[in-house]
């Protein structure tokens, strides 16, 4: 079993468990400060929808809660992408690093857009923050898109479908 962990451990971070580490640990990191500092869970799609604020004038995006913090949130989100970015022209191979077709992210980010909705919250909000905090709507959901995730990947895989 011990000549197996190395390349299972291989197969899973193929550039070392340090970055993946480190990942997880200023996310946790973040969600408890915005936690502790404003008592409002980091989950993505609400800042987001709080985002939407300043360009909508529908009901749904204005609500008080989302009107009284969008500032930070948009800081917090342009965080987001600016950090990712900053990774990418620090330590990246370029801009386009995958194999997936453009059409395809599009594709995905409209299904999990509509999924985020449906499932009231994003895989931030419910898996990092939710399952952090035990709440039993969380673990029901993060058990579903792991699910369908398998699933769907399995299902891809047996249809020969590829990036």
């Amino acid at each position: 079993m011990s000549g197996l962990t190395p390349l299972l451990a291989e197969g899973l971070f193929p550039n070392g468990i340090a970055h993946y580490a480190l990942g997880g640990l200023l996310i946790g990191l973040g969600t408890a400060v915005i936690y502790l500092g404003t008592g409002i869970i980091a989950g993505a799609s609400t800042f987001l929808e709080s985002t939407l604020s300043y360009v909508s004038d529908l009901p749904r995006f204005n609500k008080a809660k989302y009107v009284a913090s969008r500032d930070w949130r948009v800081v917090f989100t342009l965080s987001i992408v600016a950090g990712a970015a900053l990774y990418t022209v620090l330590f990246g191979d370029g801009w386009w690093v995958s194999d997936v077709q453009p059409w395809r992210f599009a594709v995905g980010g409209v299904l999990v857009g509509v999924g985020t909705r449906i499932g009231k919250g994003c895989t931030s909000g419910h898996g990092v923050c939710g399952v952090g905090s035990r709440s039993r709507t969380s673990l029901v959901n993060v058990a579903t898109f792991m699910l369908v995730a398998i699933g769907v990947a399995q299902l891809l895989s047996a249809l020969g479908v590829s990036p």
